[in-house]
């Protein structure tokens, strides 16, 4: 009888061990979690009763995409090419709420990649428009009467090349794919970073002369900030290499002169739409250049901020890192040249790991930057990453052009997710919407949401990347703007609170 009792008492004892064990490793599991999402950009923010009832509405509709692509992989939009479904997310409902979103700031774009190829294509039935067509490209020029630049065919009036083809419809359908980077058969096309690189540098090539006759930048310039206000962006950065604009007579202007041209049209913009916030420059010429180019770059910026200090914003260089000389055959120049010129550098667009591209993180943190543009390898640099943070260095991440311009295939696996897990100062940003079909940011922000971020990022992560936007923008009153951009955010919530719960 007692050994029983003993053996009864023992197993109790092991029961009760056990159990302890297993609560134990239940709250250690609860904390470890905790302490991630804790971690996590936005986690700081508190949401009101309000915005609580609309974050369990988004959050539903997010759970649902995302689970039925857990369960169904070969069906998760975001795990595939960007132009395999950028269409068709657009009919969700959670995209049309995201859509209505106050979103702060577009911080990282180019100023001829913004608008979409069917825009381009309106740009191709004005007056005095000549065109070239070449073996496998095309060449555009505003004149008042017949060019004579190189052209190894002929040049002819567009209105006359496009009526006598014969098939009006054709003519424009094969016209459009010279403004687009968009195709079908995108995989077996675009084989490697350097092709589809290549394809996206000759879009810019090719349509420099349709974009620089000076009327049509004014316009397409305008039509971008309306776009963007359209697409609930309050203000916009935007890079420039500064083009020489030309008029019909053939005069060409300088960097100054079109300068000169944007604060015009952001002076007319800010008077027809007062709401808008307006809009900076950053001067962005091309990398591959020599030191001594860099020089002169520098001495322009000077004057460009000196002259124009209202919508000048500060430097960058721009191009392939890949190809293009890496930024520290540039430190001399950039370190005695700039003086008070701020820095936004493209650093780190590679998948390379120790090499010229990547280690352009490390003069860009060196040359205090203010942001830097898409860092995709910042991930693999730990130091870096920690410089980063600790020098409150802003994130400009890009998600759709990493996957366009072949950097990352599955969305999941973009080093945003990381980013955003730590909580880094990020912000969202487009590049070059118009050319892969993509509007000015709703549809980043959307991807971000739901294939780069965790399940468990909810309506604060969203909130955050708006705010960091404006906070990281170089807008000189933003007690102001951010005042501003809580009153939408208030009235974006409750507009959803009332049609949708």
């Amino acid at each position: 009888m007692c050994a029983l009792i003993v053996i009864f008492l023992v197993a109790v004892l092991v029961t009760v061990e056990s159990h302890d064990e297993y609560e134990s490793a239940l709250f250690q599991r609860t904390q470890l979690l905790e302490r991630g999402l804790n971690m996590m950009l936005g986690n700081d923010l508190e949401l009101s009763d309000a915005e609580e009832q609309v974050n369990e509405y988004i959050m539903e509709l997010k759970r649902d995409e995302v689970d039925f692509g857990f369960s169904h992989p070969q069906h998760f939009n975001y795990s595939k090419h960007f132009f395999d479904y950028k269409d068709e997310v657009q009919h969700t409902q959670l995209f049309k709420i995201i859509k209505q979103m106050p979103k702060g700031a577009l911080l990282h774009a180019h100023d001829t990649g913004m608008l979409s190829p069917e825009y381009v294509m309106t740009l191709t039935y004005l007056e005095n428009l000549y065109v070239c067509f070449e073996e496998e490209t095309v060449k555009f020029l505003f004149a008042r009467e017949l060019p004579t630049s190189d052209c190894s065919t002929q040049w002819q009036l567009m209105r006359d090349a496009r009526y006598s083809s014969g098939n009006v419809e054709k003519f424009d359908e094969n016209l459009k794919k010279y403004f687009t980077l968009v195709i079908d058969d995108h995989s077996d096309i675009y084989t490697d970073i350097n092709i589809v690189w290549k394809q996206f540098q000759d879009y810019f090539i090719r349509t420099t002369d349709l974009f620089t006759y000076e009327p049509v930048w004014e316009q397409y310039f305008y039509d971008t900030l309306k776009a963007l206000r359209e697409d609930n962006v309050m203000y916009l950065e935007i890079r420039s290499v500064l083009p020489g604009l030309y008029d019909l007579d053939g005069n060409v202007y300088d960097e100054m002169e079109t300068l000169a041209s944007y604060k015009r049209v952001i002076d007319r913009f800010s008077k027809d739409y007062p709401d808008f916030f307006g809009a900076k420059i950053i001067f962005a010429p091309l990398r591959s250049v020599q030191p001594e180019t860099v020089k002169e770059y520098l001495q322009k910026a000077k004057i460009m901020k000196r002259e124009y200090a209202g919508i000048f914003a500060g430097f960058d260089l721009v191009g392939q890192e890949d190809l293009g000389r890496p930024t520290k055959d540039f430190l001399k120049e950039l370190i005695t040249e700039a003086e008070d010129i701020d820095f936004f550098f493209h650093a780190g667009e590679t998948n390379w790991y120790g090499t010229s591209s990547d280690e352009n993180l490390v003069d860009a943190i060196v040359l205090n930057a203010r942001r830097i543009g898409h860092a995709f390898a910042l991930i693999k640099h730990p130091v870096l990453l920690e410089e980063v943070k600790k020098r409150n260095i802003a994130i400009e991440a890009n998600v759709i052009s990493n996957v366009v311009l072949k950097l990352v295939e599955d969305m999941r696996n973009h080093p945003l997710a990381s980013f955003i897990a730590q909580g880094l100062p990020v912000v969202l940003a487009s590049d070059d919407p118009g050319i892969w079909g993509a509007d000015p940011l709703s549809l980043d922000f959307f991807v971000t949401f739901v294939g780069v971020a965790s399940r468990h990022a909810d309506l604060r992560l969203l909130k955050k990347l708006a705010l960091n936007s404006l906070y990281y923008s170089t807008y000189s009153n933003k007690d102001k703007i951010v005042h501003e951009f809580d009153i939408r955010w208030a009235r974006f919530i409750h507009n959803i609170q009332t049609n949708h719960l």
